[in-house]
Formats: structure tokens, C-alpha cells, sequence
């Protein structure tokens, strides 16, 4: 199950947009004059179909950034990222409860997580490239500020 750090607004606006358009469609149809209805309905239609390409081809270009942005931070970095000197600070007692408890993540996630708040990346952003319960991803991300 992945956790969302913040609720995703834009989903729902852009349903209420649609919904929006497609009100507004249908009373410029109906109250149109009979001999202006095809022009009206055809100009609508040709609105909806380049509205629907522009939506895909911005869905399509999210997507492809979100696949790249995956790709550079890999679920296991290897050992030979996971030094005693990368490690020095990790809060390992405190991370405890939520290694024993039920849908745990893995150590490495959490070493990786770690790495990436060392180096000074946003909880919320490691949160949901790492797929870590944002209050995990802030107790290792205040770990780290008091670190360096």
C-alpha cells in the first residue's frame, strides 16, 4: 500500500472541470438555434478532442518523469553504499518499532532513505520516492539534520 504525503487536489479539480464543460456544452446546445446546432455541436466536439489530446499527451509527459525520476533513486543502492561511515548516526533503536511491525519495509529502505536525508533531500520527497510512512521518513530526516 503506498502512502500519499499530501492529498491530490488536482485530480479532483480537473474532474470538476470536465464536469464544468460538459454543463456548458450542453446548454450552448440546447439553446442554439435549430439551424445552428450541427456548427455549434461540431465546434464542441472539435474543443473536446483537442481538450482530451492535450490531457493525454500531459498525462503521457507525467508519467515518463515520474519512470526517470524512479530510475535514479533504485529501491537497493548495493552494499558498497551502505558504509560504516554513511551509516554513522543512523537511528537504528528508534527505527526498531516500525522494522517488527506488520507491512515493515525493508532495512535497505530505510539505509537508503537515510543516505538520501544525509544528503539533503526533502522527507517528502523521499517519502514518496522510497514509498516509506512519512512520520518514518522524518524521524530519519531530523537524525540526519542533527547529524551533520
Amino acid at each position: 500500500m503506498r502512502t500519499v504525503p499530501h492529498p491530490r487536489t488536482g485530480e479532483g479539480a480537473a474532474i470538476l472541470g470536465v464536469l464544468t464543460l460538459v454543463v456548458l456544452e450542453t446548454v450552448a446546445v440546447n439553446t442554439a438555434p435549430t439551424r445552428d446546432k450541427p456548427m455549434v455541436g461540431g465546434a464542441l466536439m472539435g474543443a473536446a478532442t483537442a481538450a482530451f489530446i492535450l490531457i493525454a499527451a500531459l498525462w503521457h509527459h507525467h508519467r515518463q518523469a515520474e519512470q526517470r525520476t524512479r530510475k535514479i533513486v533504485p529501491e537497493d543502492l548495493g552494499e558498497e553504499w551502505f558504509t560504516a561511515k554513511s551509516l554513522e548516526g543512523f537511528p537504528m533503536e528508534a527505527v526498531r518499532p516500525f522494522l517488527l511491525g506488520p507491512n515493515a519495509p525493508s532495512l535497505n529502505r530505510l539505509y537508503t532513505a537515510w543516505l538520501l536525508a544525509t544528503h539533503g533531500h526533502d522527507p517528502a520527497w523521499i517519502a514518496h520516492h522510497i514509498d516509506l510512512p512519512p512520520d518514518v521518513v522524518h524521524l530519519l530526516a531530523d537524525a540526519a539534520r542533527q547529524r551533520n
